[in-house]
């Protein structure tokens, strides 16, 4: 192979960064952490977990700007391999030089990890270019297509990754490694699927060597080390969530002790706030009671937030997370029409999301609520109905979604069956903010996007206005209005929303 096979680089692709710099992916990534914990206890091979999508310098992202010229940006630069996010990565694999490179990928940076991997090529052909992520899981050896690709990893990667290195070290045959596919010659073999981890409590956590193998790490600000993940798998079965194609349904749990240890050991670092980034926190209300109970006896100063079902949602479970630390809770609403929440399989009624958004105001925490619009069976009204739902809900902070079908799930395959995908699907088009984005069979490309863009500037204001209440309190406007400065602060208000005319 011509180098000394011990070395490896994990890498999360570029995406925010190429619309500008509007709001760079700033945090450790976790699956990755995840790995180079897996990688570190049980081998000898040098490793290296480099954030393409890392900027010292984040600036204040909005919908709008994702949607409108931020988007053109991010193609532009997606395709310009002179871009200086592109001159990065190809100077840290020059400069790490290692043997094997595995990037982890959704299905909005698969074409950004595509770029890396031909990079990867075009300085060695011998080093060896492994995909894992969601994409990854969700399309299997279908990324082999892509001839600078070499192994794809499906599903949980830490017991496979420990596994395949070893296995490439000792030149033996990858046939018997579950949870990959893999090209030999010509010839693209599939192997059986990697089964589940039981007990996540005998995975390495993975901030325990982020300073060792975390490149630029002095750089980052001490919260991007804040995200923890207590559980893995979601019972529900949204139509258009890919989530149970990477973890499955099956809910496996970390023991609240391991968890409050994992948070221990963070705050003697200095940090005071985390984030459980679950797709669903605590799935039942014992876990939930039991991991507040145990954050309330060790963990006091700590102050958290998550992504919550509504269902899980009442006054004594809200009120033990508020004694617990808990200080702002996300929920997915998604539509404010129930016939198309039943359609998409979503669980719940608008009636009782808006009632679970109440509760969570009763209690003082803040509430992040998000919304989805362009579902395949969206209509006109559907979207009022999303729209006046939008208004109602009592969030601090809208976060505004038009839906996308993940290539390789049901959504997908409905899409495609029913014609609103063409066999020349471009992923690089296509994100959650994408102006492209169009999957409905009742309205036009051209109806929605005027519909979508009206959407996006009601968020976007809304969003704004509500950081102003934040931001100014009534003392605030109080004091202001006894200098006699209202006139001139209404101005300023309309100035910062875009209502000056």
């Amino acid at each position: 192979m011509g180098k000394i096979l011990n070395k490896i680089l994990l890498i999360t692709p570029p995406f925010y960064r190429l619309y500008r710099d509007p709001q760079p992916y700033n945090e450790y990534p976790l699956g990755l952490g995840y790995l180079a914990g897996a990688i570190k206890t049980h081998t000898d091979w040098d490793v290296m977990v480099y954030n393409a999508d890392f900027c010292s310098e984040p600036g204040v992202l909005e919908v709008g700007y994702l949607a409108g010229k931020g988007f053109y940006n991010y193609l532009n630069n997606l395709k310009n391999l002179n871009y200086y996010i592109w001159k990065e990565v190809i100077s840290v694999l020059s400069e790490f030089n290692p043997s094997v490179v595995g990037i982890s990928a959704t299905s909005q940076t698969f074409a950004s990890a595509c770029n890396i991997a031909a990079f990867v090529k075009d300085i060695s052909r011998d080093t060896i270019v492994i995909l894992g992520g969601p994409h990854a899981s969700m399309l299997g050896a279908k990324i082999l297509n892509n001839p600078n690709f070499d192994i794809v990893v499906m599903g949980e990667g830490e017991n496979t990754i420990v596994e395949l290195l070893k296995t490439l070290e000792s030149e033996e045959d990858l046939q018997k490694i579950n949870g990959i596919s893999y090209r030999k010659g010509l010839q693209i073999f599939e192997n059986a699927p990697r089964e589940l981890i039981e007990d996540l409590d005998s995975l390495c956590w993975p901030h325990e060597y982020l300073w060792e193998v975390l490149k630029d790490y002095e750089k980052y600000p001490l919260e991007a080390f804040r995200s923890i993940m207590a559980i893995r798998g979601c019972p529900y079965n949204c139509f258009f969530c890919g989530s149970r194609k990477i973890w499955t349904q099956k809910v496996r749990f970390r023991s609240p002790e391991n968890v409050v240890k994992e948070i221990q050991s963070l705050e003697k670092k200095g940090l005071r706030h985390f984030r459980f980034h679950d797709d669903t926190f605590g799935v039942n209300g014992q876990y939930i009671n039991n991991l507040c109970q145990a954050l309330i006896i060790h963990c006091p100063s700590a102050a958290w937030d998550c992504e919550m079902h509504v269902k899980l949602v009442d006054d004594f479970t809200v009120s033990l997370m508020k004694r617990s630390g808990c200080r702002l809770i996300q929920i997915g609403i998604e539509s404010g029409n129930n016939k198309m929440l039943k359609d998409i399989r979503k669980g719940i009624t608008i009636e009782s999301a808006l009632s679970a958004a109440a509760i969570i105001k009763k209690h003082n925490i803040s509430l992040q609520a998000f919304f989805m619009v362009g579902f395949p069976q969206e209509t006109e009204e559907t979207l009022q109905d999303t729209v006046r739902a939008m208004k109602r809900v009592a969030a601090d902070y809208l976060a505004y979604n038009i839906f996308m079908p993940y290539p390789g799930t049901e959504a997908f395959e409905f899409c495609k069956t029913n014609g609103l995908i063409k066999d020349d699907y471009d992923v690089s088009l296509y994100n959650h903010q994408s102006p492209l984005n169009c999957f409905c069979l009742n309205i036009s490309p051209e109806r929605f996007r005027i519909l979508a863009s009206k959407i996006e500037r009601m968020v976007d204001r809304k969003n704004r206005l509500k950081k102003i209440r934040r931001i100014f309190s009534l003392s605030t406007l109080h004091k202001i209005r006894k200098l006699g400065l209202i006139s001139s602060f209404k101005y300023g208000i309309k100035l910062f929303l875009g209502k000056s005319n």
